[in-house]
């Protein structure tokens, strides 16, 4: 695919275009909430703007979607709360909660403490079983619709239009789906046996990039910091580990057993190598996940601590606010771009890992 310098400057206009509007509509919005916080501030307490706690609840999953404030007026979408406790399945909708305001059938959402953002018991205290759809959940079946509704066009394009040109969406990603089937695939596990692993290194990849892009969507159904989750990242990791378990053949658990060309002294009477090689059975899943979920909180940690100095400074002094704006605004809009290459790279990077695992998993003894 050649791509001449034309479209390299519509492709950059394009990014930098987008890139304004995506971070003019999150300054607008965190522009809300702080005036909202420093209302609900100056009526309990005398406190300034709080930048870890606004950074802390974009970042960390909830029972509702914020979309804005509108003066004293939350506009919110609701999500199903799906509690099981004392053998009793309560189901009900967020709403119910007021956003935290308002006890629903014996349990409320507590809104500071150690409990904060989760539901407990009113009486008891206790801590009911949350299998609530919150926002995180609902962005992920999201995601997963949209990335159904894609692939399924593509594949329908190329039953319809075989030995034709590619045409809308499918030569949009058609690119990236020959990148992976080519740079990644076949390259770390070879022509031989790639096919048996490619679906999920695509379902991989395109999974974690769009949510990855998702995230950098301040406005609904967009901003949902799901790839920032742990758990999120953990469970790819374990789909990782679990393929690579089982499909390793007897030549890599020798590998890790008895490793060849160590020194004996390394493997008896203590068994050295081996302890270290089983390690890197159980640590190299867990790297992917903490790479992951750590790339991607950051950025958006680093984005909205930009945008926290201008009202950081603003409550100081105006003519401040105005002046460190500037700056903010230059480091927060080149953060944001960076972000988009980001999605891609930490997309690509756990795909490649999980690939040359399978490789390493599947080689054959030489």
């Amino acid at each position: 695919m050649i791509i001449n310098k034309t479209q390299v400057r519509f492709l950059l206009k394009s990014s930098i275009i987008i890139g304004l509007l995506l971070f003019s509509f999150q300054l607008n919005l965190l522009a809300e909430e702080e005036v909202h916080n420093t209302e609900a501030e100056t009526h309990h307490e005398d406190e300034g703007f709080n930048p870890g706690t606004m950074i802390v609840e974009h970042i960390i999953d909830a029972h509702e979607w914020h979309i804005m404030n509108i003066g004293h007026t939350h506009v919110s979408v609701p999500l199903p709360v799906i509690l099981f406790h004392d053998g009793h399945l309560v189901v009900f909708m967020s709403s119910k909660f007021e956003h935290g305001h308002a006890e629903y059938k014996g349990y409320k959402l507590e809104l500071e403490g150690e409990n904060k953002g989760k539901i407990v018991h009113v009486e008891s205290g206790e801590l009911p079983l949350d299998i609530s759809i919150t926002k995180n959940v609902f962005a992920m079946l999201f995601s997963m619709l949209l990335i159904c509704i894609i692939f399924i066009s593509i594949g329908k394009s190329y039953s319809k239009r075989k030995g034709m040109a590619p045409k809308g969406l499918q030569s949009l990603l058609e690119p990236l789906i020959i990148f992976i089937r080519d740079d990644v695939a076949k390259a770390s596990i070879g022509e031989k046996k790639y096919e048996k692993y490619l679906p999920f290194l695509l379902t991989l990849f395109f999974f974690i990039f769009f949510n990855n892009l998702l995230g950098l969507v301040p406005i609904f159904p967009g901003g949902a910091n799901l790839t920032g989750n742990i758990a999120v990242t953990g469970v790819l990791a374990i789909f990782t580990f679990v393929i690579t378990t089982f499909s390793g053949n007897k030549n890599y658990w020798v590998h890790i057993v008895n490793t060849p060309g160590v020194p004996w002294w390394l493997k008896i009477p203590i068994p050295l190598m081996p302890i270290v090689e089983l390690m890197g059975v159980f640590t190299k899943p867990f790297v992917l996940m903490v790479r992951l979920f750590a790339n991607i909180t950051a950025g958006h940690i680093i984005v909205l601590g930009f945008m926290s100095l201008i009202f950081i400074f603003g409550n100081i002094s105006p003519g401040i606010g105005y002046g460190v704006s500037v700056v903010s605004i230059a480091f927060a809009v080149f953060m944001g771009l960076l972000e988009i290459l980001v999605a891609f790279i930490q997309a690509y990077v756990f795909t490649l890992l999980s690939a040359l695992y399978f490789g390493m998993a599947t080689e054959e003894h030489h």
